[in-house]
């Protein structure tokens, strides 16, 4: 039997899992592995056949079958009551958790229809019922658990330039090597941890940048996220009040991903000493 298990959390912090031990037992599944795909094209005049744009990934739909096992009546109700209040559409997104022996990946997704209990001597009894859970997860990629945590280390390069009196100036930086291990890419989560100017992340192997034309006080930190449905650049006080700092973002400024493979990432400010990091996940096509 394959040791595989699917664990949905909602949006309040409540889990239910489905496995191979009562009282949820997963019988089946389908919509872990392949994704529609949406073929972008063009078609000029007296052309034969199409042009070939882009490819699009569609949502993810996730159903699944499973049978509720309890021991007496009252405890199948109260198991189906459970079910229900857990998978409750109206909560929105939650997290559906699919592990499959020590392999365990993560998506967002929410309750496309609240579980059905089918009718028939086949579907329910006394001690046990068979549900039906839809999901339906707006990105289709799955992400690894545990996320990549790279902290990038200081240094300074200081330049003379010679006018009317020796000036000095010193620039903050480094650079690595980010792997993305995944199918597609990726985006990045970074955080500038104490003073800096004119901070500046760079994906050197794309020539894509992100500056923030600001200074970020002592205590204060910068947080810079790149994901299509969460780009933030915000300003974080030491009380945790957060200020928007769009406004002050270069406008030749991207909110650039990880390219599958290795990306040379690199960092630098005008002055200040932060501590930064880099926070970013694998994301799959199936699993």
């Amino acid at each position: 039997m394959i040791d595989e298990k699917l664990i949905f959390t909602n949006s309040r912090g409540q889990s239910i899992s489905f496995g191979n031990a009562a009282p949820f037992i997963l019988l089946n599944h389908d919509g872990t592995g392949g994704v529609q795909a949406d073929i972008q094209r063009q078609k000029s005049p007296y052309q034969d056949g199409v042009s070939y744009i882009d490819t699009v990934m569609q949502e993810r739909p996730i159903n699944f079958q499973l049978v509720i096992m309890a021991s007496n009546q009252n405890e199948l109700f109260s198991l189906r009551s459970q079910l229900v209040s857990v998978m409750n559409p109206k909560l929105g997104e939650g997290k559906l958790v699919y592990q499959r022996g020590e392999m365990k990946h993560e998506i967002k997704a929410a309750v496309e229809l609240a579980p059905v209990f089918p009718n028939g001597e086949e579907n329910r009894g006394a001690t046990f019922q068979v549900a039906l859970v839809s999901l339906l997860c707006p990105s289709p990629f799955w992400e690894e658990i545990n996320p990549e945590i790279v902290k990038l280390e200081d240094f300074v390069a200081n330049f003379r330039f010679k006018f009317h009196f020796p000036v000095r100036f010193s620039v903050r930086g480094d650079s690595r090597v980010l792997i993305n291990k995944g199918d597609v890419p990726t985006p990045i989560q970074v955080m500038f941890r104490g003073e800096s100017l004119n901070p500046k992340i760079t994906n050197i192997t794309t020539g894509e940048f992100l500056k923030v034309n600001r200074q970020i006080p002592p205590g204060y930190s910068l947080m810079i996220d790149t994901s299509f449905n969460g780009k933030a650049v915000e300003i974080v006080a030491p009380d945790g009040v957060r200020e928007n700092a769009f406004g002050s973002i270069d406008l030749e400024s991207t909110f650039f991903s990880l390219e599958v493979g290795e990306n040379k990432f690199a960092f630098i400010t005008d002055g200040g000493r932060p501590e930064v990091f880099v926070t970013y996940k694998h994301r799959y096509v199936g699993v």
